[in-house]
């Protein structure tokens, strides 16, 4: 009985914990969903006290917002001041201790500070760099004399440096003491027993005379200034990484994204909803588009477009309308995030390389000829805009005018110096210089690599490791749990009926279809006029046809004219005019060109995809006029054969009978009488002679129903009639 109360008094509790903790397996809180995000502070040089109140009231704002017992990632950058350089020589001390003293004091325990230095600093801007958690380094970052702006060593200075230094532990005591000292020598020193060791003043001289020292390397003589630069602060461990851009220190950082302090982040889980841009891009779709997104902005709790583009572009201009919006999302929009369904071509490029992030599927295809032809001309338009992306999604703005302009011959440059590598053409290498003597300098400076090709486009894994696309995803499920999404969001909204008509009015197969059965269904009008349901159907199938391409933007007006016209001089041919003439050949024709304009956004191809798209179209509009054909052979030759279709057709004469009923008919008594048109004579019909009705031809002109005629020839049966001019 003790051993089962014992068992219990253990065994309930585990029980109970063990519940909680498998009930807890896979129930994340929302905030572990979320990217991973820092912030990015300017650190202006020099230092002044309302820089350094509004640095500091930035990071108690972090602090306050961050989560209970986490730390928010903020670098403090410290830029290039005027001519590249930045300085700290007339930073005041008491200015620079306030920040450093609250970086590394308990009041922003929930702050990481990490100081990310660009170029030279020094004078007291050196202090807050050595209260930070972690230090970044740029190619030409240095950390130089923090006393420079001191006539003489003031020992309460260097005690505050050495007290700061000492709760951080990023700078070794020895390096600030030589900061604020530029008397002490210092010096990097391999001891005998292989330790090495940055060692300045009583520390050097103790190691020297005990004959210690195996080899040295003196970093700053007595009376110098030490000037720590990125090599020296790599190699004694202070930096921890060299970052040449934001996403190199958001990369080594483990963060999504750097967002300026200055930008507000909201800070919930991200909702959002979807819009699949798809087909040509053109202005009415364009304008529905812009209308559909910016109604979801009324909603308090959407921040999150995410786009799935399948489209060969259409128009720069509105291409760039798009991009310029998404590019530079303002609040309560947070993210304008990208899926590459199967092509983002032509200008279509430059609306999916706004989208931050914007992830393909693997058999996508990015860039290369598209459905408008781009040159250099036209991009020189939207330079500015190209920058403006190229900086807000941090990519290579001579990749982004290449995909859009294949004329363009980009390079891989790699910096002889840095072995920074950069993307560029060659006119991009030189710009800025003033001289060809600085142009030659900066030719220099870069390494020419292999040339980009991007003629064709980017496959997925091309694009990825360019740094055009930030990932490959198998599908919009998987893009939307990447940016942070429960599940696939609901698209915008929109007419459903519309997005549907949208969906399969891309689809080459219905298209043919609808042609075929139109046309078929007006070749059956043809051979019985007057039954009206195939003549119905025709028009049906034609309108259909026309909306669904009107709705995909690649149908306007024009196209329509030229359809109707073909289609009208097709009926005058039959029913008006027979034979093959002027108004059968130019019918065909215009009806040919109005289905093939109908089928894409430009008139004469300039390129590889437009000669496709143009073939592909052509041979829709031929296939579906065979369905002319087929039409007259299925009413001459099938449905006669069909109980359901028999009375749609007039059987095929007998003529055994015609012989037989020519030999016992004579109506010659008829020549010169006039009588009266009881139907269209089309040419042939019948008319009324007294009391009489008689099977009739005309001449070979149209006579409507009605009308005067004169019995001009008999052959047995055969009577040729003439219209009589009215008087």
């Amino acid at each position: 009985m003790l051993n089962l109360s014992r068992t219990c008094f253990v065994g309930l509790p585990l029980l109970i914990w063990l519940t909680s903790v498998l009930n807890g397996v896979g129930q994340q809180p929302d905030a572990t969903n979320l990217p991973k995000r820092g912030y990015l502070i300017d650190v202006p040089v020099p230092l002044t006290a309302t820089a350094s109140d509004r640095i500091l009231n930035q990071l108690t704002q972090v602090h306050s917002d961050a989560p209970q017992g986490k730390r928010t990632t903020v670098v403090l950058r410290y830029q290039s001041g005027p001519e590249g350089v930045s300085t700290g020589d007339t930073t005041k001390f008491e200015d620079a201790l306030k920040l450093a003293r609250a970086m590394s004091g308990p009041q922003l325990r929930r702050v990481r500070a990490v100081c990310w230095v660009e170029n030279e600093v020094k004078g007291h801007s050196t202090l807050p760099v050595i209260a930070a958690d972690l230090l970044l380094v740029g190619p030409g970052g240095a950390i130089a004399n923090a006393a420079v702006n001191e006539s003489t060593l003031d020992k309460t200075i260097a005690l505050t440096y050495e007290s700061i230094a000492e709760r951080r532990g990023l700078f070794p005591p020895a390096v600030v003491s030589a900061l604020v000292d530029p008397a002490l020598e210092l010096a990097l020193v391999s001891e005998v027993g292989g330790e090495q060791v940055l060692a300045a003043g009583d520390q050097l001289a103790s190691l020297r005379s005990n004959g210690k020292v195996l080899r040295e390397e003196v970093w700053s003589a007595p009376g110098a200034p030490l000037q720590l630069n990125t090599k020296r602060l790599r190699s004694a461990r202070i930096a921890a990484a060299v970052a040449d851009s934001v996403e190199t220190a958001a990369e080594f950082l483990d963060l999504a994204e750097l967002n300026p302090l200055s930008v507000k982040v909201d800070a919930r889980k991200p909702q959002a909803v979807m819009l699949e841009i798809a087909g040509p891009i053109v202005s009415n779709r364009v304008r529905r588009w812009q209308s559909n997104l910016a109604a979801t902005l009324d909603r308090d709790d959407i921040n999150t477009w995410l786009l799935v583009l399948d489209s060969a572009g259409g128009s720069l201009d509105n291409s760039a309308t798009l991009a310029g919006w998404f590019a530079s999302p303002e609040p309560p929009l947070r993210t304008v995030a990208g899926l590459i369904r199967a092509e983002a071509r032509g200008d279509a490029a430059l609306v999916a390389l706004a989208c931050k992030p914007l992830m393909m599927q693997p058999e996508a295809t990015l860039g290369g000829p598209g459905a408008e032809s781009i040159s250099a001309e036209d991009l020189t338009r939207y330079d500015e805009l190209i920058e403006q992306i190229a900086s807000q999604t941090k990519r290579p703005a001579a990749l982004i005018r290449g995909l859009l302009d294949p004329s363009q011959q980009v390079y891989r440059y790699t910096n002889r110096k840095t072995g920074r590598i950069r993307y560029a053409t060659e006119a991009d290498i030189v710009r800025g210089t003033a001289n060809e003597k600085e142009a030659d300098a900066q030719r220099d400076k870069w390494q020419r690599g292999d040339v980009i090709e991007l003629q064709n486009g980017l496959a997925a894994d091309q694009a990825v490791s360019l740094g055009l696309v930030d990932g490959i995803s198998a599908g919009v499920e998987e893009t939307a749990r990447q940016i942070g999404l429960s599940g696939t969001p609901p698209a915008v909204a929109d007419r459903g009926l519309v997005r549907f008509v949208e969906r399969v009015g891309r689809s080459n197969t219905l298209a043919f279809l609808l042609l075929f059965i139109g046309f078929a269904a007006l070749s059956a009008e043809a051979n019985a006029p007057g039954l009206s349901l195939p003549g119905f159907v025709a028009m049906v199938c034609f309108g259909l046809y026309f909306w669904m391409k009107f709705l995909a933007g690649t149908a306007e007006w024009l196209e329509l004219i030229a359809f109707g016209l073909g289609i009208v001089c097709i009926a005058i041919e039959i029913f008006v005019v027979p034979g093959f003439g002027v108004f059968g050949i130019g019918g065909l024709a215009l009806t040919v060109i109005g289905i093939v304009l109908m089928s894409q956004t430009f008139v004469i191809p300039q390129n590889v995809y437009q000669i496709q798209v143009l073939t592909r179209g052509v041979w829709v509009a031929l296939g579906g006029a065979a369905g002319m054909v087929g039409g007259f052979i299925a009413m001459r030759v099938m449905l006669p054969h069909v109980p359901v279709f028999r009375g749609l057709v007039m059987e095929a004469p007998d003529n055994e009978n015609i012989s037989e009923s020519e030999k016992l008919g004579d109506y010659s008594f008829l020549i010169g009488q006039v009588g009266t048109t009881t139907t269209p004579l089309r040419p042939s019909g019948k008319a009324r002679f007294g009391d009489q009705i008689v099977q009739v031809i005309s001449d070979g002109s149209a006579i409507p129903a009605g009308g005067s005629v004169r019995v001009t020839e008999v052959h047995a049966t055969k009577v040729v009639v003439e219209p009589l001019e009215s008087t």
